[in-house]
């Protein structure tokens, strides 16, 4: 008789459920590829536009039904609070959160909104009403370009706070794992 094998334990506590991974990283390939196929291959591009719909409002659900840091509820802040953490990063006094941080949350809904608007303007520009209207097309590219330039900002707050908090956040939207809590940190 041979000895069950024993689960592989990963350190560190789940935070980062397999849809949000799923979501993350299928959502960032998706943006380089409507980004990349804008110009050549519109079919490739409408249809990506699709997927990046279909995604977010996949992701707008779970963050009401997902498990807990999935959830708006557990980490929308106020203005105020935004503002403040982002005080605290200035003087390098900031926190670390088990999920996500303020700014970062800011950041969440900020590309949420963008990447909608982007995919819903490109949605209008495949109907009848909307085809070949210019300012449809313009805000279309506009939003398009706004996250070019999100995208980076997001990145930055990642290697920031990683380097801050002393753990690798690309590895936990990987792994779905980041270090306990402790003392100050936010649970």
């Amino acid at each position: 008789m041979q000895p069950a094998l024993e689960p592989i334990r990963q350190p560190g506590v789940k935070v980062w459920d397999r849809f949000v991974r799923l979501f993350h990283w299928t959502l960032a390939g998706s943006i380089a590829v409507a980004w990349l196929s804008a110009e050549e291959w519109d079919a490739l591009h409408e249809w990506t536009g699709y997927l990046i719909g279909g995604l977010l409002l996949l992701r707008l659900v779970w963050g009401l039904i997902g498990s807990r840091y999935a959830r708006f509820s557990q980490f929308l802040r106020p203005p105020a609070a935004i503002l403040a953490y982002g005080r605290a990063i200035l003087t390098g006094r900031e926190r670390r959160y088990l999920g996500h941080n303020p700014a970062g949350a800011a950041m969440i809904l900020a590309l949420i909104a963008v990447i909608a608007g982007t995919a819903l303007t490109g949605w209008m520009g495949t109907l009848d009403r909307f085809w070949g209207v210019e300012w449809v097309e313009e805000v279309h590219e506009s939003l398009a370009t706004l996250i070019l330039i999100l995208v980076p900002l997001h990145l930055a707050g990642i290697v920031l706070a990683s380097l801050r908090h002393h753990e690798n956040l690309v590895r936990a939207m990987i792994s779905g794992r980041k270090r306990a809590p402790s003392g100050t940190d936010v649970a």
